[in-house]
């Protein structure tokens, strides 16, 4: 691979680097990009709410947008798309130096490339995540876990609502901060667990239905409370349009809840700080103002739902205070003791418990105010119940399965296995609960051999992959992680509403969140084994948390790392990437191509030619099996601007189906951070109808503008365990600042037998590989697992 050296082009921002987080839940109005922290969560403004959304890292975590980047979220209280401007493309250029490879001679042919920029989507659909619904489906698994939590020896020091010890804890804050020594936390009891509910048969437990959705996207409210909010709106100087979200997320006597306290305007996905107090002022006049304990505690709770869609679980302490401060709340301190103690907010200070009773890293001594200290602090977190009770259940369950000690002897399976690191995945998986399985794509097919080894010895395994995509590349037998859990797909649940299963293979696990992670291991039976297997140098996932990546930190149970390399040349380019080279790679069957361009416009246009001419006549691959994948939404190259360019080209129309023709390629998202590629087939009274990787779908008229974008362009998130016969990934000159390491491991392992890169961004690019890690989220689930399974001394 040659990649062209030249001087630096300039280049203005992608639009809206950092945006908008809250379109990741549904927000109508932020236009969204990958931003510059790519491996960060999906803060994402296209439907799939899987784009690479900024998030910085360690303490000065990017807990508002505006605070980091200055882009505005462009959302509106009626719900109403923002319109951000496509950032302009960068022009000009030094001439390049450097032997470029081309598909054929006419890579260079051709009139400009497409316009950029498309209109802005509209309204995006509020609706829950298919883990937040399964959650809600399985409310007697709780019962379960609490069963469990009592059997242990004690119970997890961490994460227990303390509204009571707030005041003591953020005395322990301030010591710490000062250098004194931290106050130790007292531990409650363990409560007693409930009776258990009896088991109910898998055909009649309950299921979560998908609502049903008006027209903006809001699951159906009563008329009549749907019209109280809208007088209350009305009254409030906000668009009475913004009422059937305000009354889904705030429930039917939300009029009321609002006339009490304004700020819980707050909490409805796209609205932002400034909006909220203008609607407090109009109601209450005079008595508003900035202290007001209402306005900090809605405060608190935005900040950590936006840390959330920017993949946090938690957020420290100073960071969330200085937040407040930026947000004109006149006694932080204060108002974070006053959330803590009106249970909008959750303290946490995790550690491993050493011999004396203190805490591991915790400050040890230190006389008075600035005092030395043996080691640092251990932080003091705050968070959402929502996020605690998942990453805490899910080390719960992660314990339970590293600490069932299986004792069976596999060895003749594993004698028969296809590959040694096969072999030692088998032996691994006979007698222990949990194993890692870290490897590239050639990887997959060991634990694809395990379970066919297990299912020799009379057992039950099943393979999940994150998406449609990777299912199909498993082959007969294989399912999604969202068909298993909604039992769409796969063996269903027993009796006792576990997964009816003795071995669980998932593929693509660095794609898990946290309550996805957390729903699937609270469906496991007691005797089960788990097996969480992908490539840790990929993009994480979407929604909050870093599973996979916790789980290797923590080391608590076996980690089979696959010496199976990935062939060929994309296979040489990728592992050098994975190690932080972009390496000169030989590729004399062009499975390797660079094409550098000047512009914005060039980059449209050399990537349209790839697509419709040059990879189908030199690779031999079709135009619907090449994908395109760009850094961000916006902007003049972004995958609103390709895909127009795209369609215009390959599948000319009018949109006489909201915007879509038969044969159109799309992207569809169910819930925000999941993706299913696919093509438009036909439309009726019931909707848009779909054929995604080979399952049809129907999605519904008033949801399609809302969750259905064309797909010939994707993001890296979005394109995330998936994969293509080949691959064409557009770097333009404003891309630089959102490059990195896994951005470009992400998104140039797409390809199966081909690559292209048009190339903008000169040594960026190398620059990327080299220097600029996957940027930082903060989590509990390591430290827990560390507690949880530290021997005690």
């Amino acid at each position: 691979m040659t990649v062209p050296s030249r001087g630096t082009t300039p280049g203005s921002p992608a639009e809206d680097r950092d945006t908008a987080v809250a379109e990741e839940a549904g927000s109508p109005s932020a236009t969204g990009g990958d931003g510059a922290a790519v491996n960060g969560p999906a803060s994402d403004a296209e439907p799939a709410g899987s784009g690479e959304g900024a998030a910085s890292a360690g303490d000065a975590v990017a807990v508002d947008g505006d605070a980091v980047s200055g882009a505005p979220d462009g959302a509106t209280p009626s719900g109403g798309e923002g319109k951000a401007e496509d950032a302009a493309a960068s022009a000009g250029g030094q001439d390049r130096a450097g032997d470029v490879v081309t598909l054929d001679e006419d890579a260079k042919a051709g009139e400009d490339g497409a316009p950029g920029g498309a209109a802005p989507a509209g309204d995006a659909a509020v609706q829950p995540s298919e883990a937040e619904a399964e959650i809600a489906a399985q409310r007697e698994l709780r019962e379960r876990i609490a069963r469990r939590k009592a059997e242990k020896e004690g119970p997890i020091p961490a994460g227990a609502k303390l509204s009571g010890q707030a005041a003591d804890l953020l005395a322990a804050v301030r010591a710490m901060e000062g250098g004194w020594a931290a106050p130790a936390r007292p531990v409650a009891p363990a409560a007693a667990p409930e009776p258990a509910a009896p088991a109910v048969p898998a055909q009649n437990r309950p299921r979560a239905p998908e609502p049903a959705r008006a027209a903006s996207g809001a699951p159906a409210t009563a008329p009549e409370a749907v019209a109280a909010v809208a007088a209350v709106l009305a009254e409030g100087g906000a668009p009475g349009t913004l009422a059937p979200q305000v009354t889904a997320t705030l429930g039917e006597r939300a009029g009321d809840a609002l006339r009490g306290d304004p700020w819980l305007l707050l909490s409805v996905p796209g609205v932002r700080p400034e909006q909220a107090d203008g609607f407090a002022r109009a109601l209450l006049g005079d008595a508003c103002g900035p202290g007001d304990e209402r306005r900090s505690a809605a405060l608190v709770g935005w900040l950590l739902e936006r840390a959330a869609l920017q993949g946090h679980t938690a957020l420290t302490f100073p960071a969330v205070r200085a937040a407040l401060a930026e947000r004109s709340v006149p006694d932080p301190d204060q108002a974070l003791q006053h959330a803590i103690a009106e249970g909008a907010v959750l303290v946490f200070q995790d550690g491993v418990e050493d011999a004396d009773g203190g805490t591991e890293d915790e400050t040890a001594e230190g006389e008075g105010a600035g005092g030395a200290a043996d080691g640092p602090a251990v932080p003091v977190l705050l968070g959402l119940d929502r996020y605690a009770l998942a990453e805490e259940s899910l080390a719960d369950g992660l314990a339970r399965l590293v600490k069932t000690v299986q004792g069976a002897s596999w060895d003749e399976a594993a004698a028969q296995a296809p590959s040694p690191s096969a072999a030692e995945l088998i032996r691994a998986v006979a007698g222990h609960g949990l194993v890692v399985h870290t490897g590239g794509e050639a990887a997959r097919a060991e634990p694809v051999a395990l379970a066919e080894a297990v299912r020799t010895l009379g057992l039950r395994p099943v393979v999940a992959a994150h998406s449609e995509n990777g299912r199909r590349r498993l082959g007969p037998g294989g399912v999604t992680v969202a068909g298993l859990l909604s039992g769409t797909e796969g063996p269903g649940r027993d009796t006792d509403g576990a997964l009816d299963l003795d071995l669980l293979v998932v593929l693509d696990a660095p794609q898990l969140d946290v309550e996805t992670a957390t729903v699937l291991v609270e469906s496991l039976p007691d005797s089960a084994r788990l097996v969480l297997s992908g490539d840790p140098g990929v993009l994480w996932s979407a929604g909050a948390g870093r599973v996979f990546a916790d789980l290797l930190a923590a080391r608590v149970c076996p980690q089979i790392a696959s010496r199976t390399p990935d062939p060929g040349p994309l296979g040489e380019l990728v592992s050098g990437i994975g190690i932080g080279e972009l390496n000169q790679v030989e590729a004399p069957g062009k499975e390797i191509v660079i094409v550098p361009v000047r512009d914005a416009g060039e980059a449209v246009h050399r990537t349209v030619q790839l697509v419709a001419d040059s990879v189908p006549r030199a690779i031999g691959v079709p135009s619907g099996q090449t994908q395109v994948i760009t850094v961000g939404h916006g902007g003049a190259v972004g995958t609103r601007a390709l895909n127009t360019a795209l369609k215009e080209r390959l599948n000319p129309g009018p949109g006489r189906f909201g915007g879509f023709d038969p044969d159109d390629r799309v992207a569809y998202v169910p819930a925000p951070g999941r993706t299913l590629t696919g093509s438009v087939v036909s439309a009726d009274a019931e909707g848009l109808r779909l054929d995604c990787d080979g399952v049809p779908v129907v999605v519904p008229r008033e949801l399609v503008e809302s969750v259905v974008r064309h797909g010939w362009a994707l993001t890296a998130h979005q394109a995330a365990g998936m994969r293509w016969p080949a691959a064409v990934v557009v770097l333009p000159g404003d891309a630089a600042q959102g490059l990195n390491r896994p951005w470009v491991y992400t998104a140039f392992g797409r390809g199966e037998r081909h690559l292209s890169v048009v190339h903008g961004v000169d040594q960026a690019l190398a620059h990327a590989v080299a220097g600029v890690p996957a940027a930082e989220r903060t989590t509990r689930l390591r430290t827990l697992l560390e507690v949880l399974l530290t021997p005690a001394v």
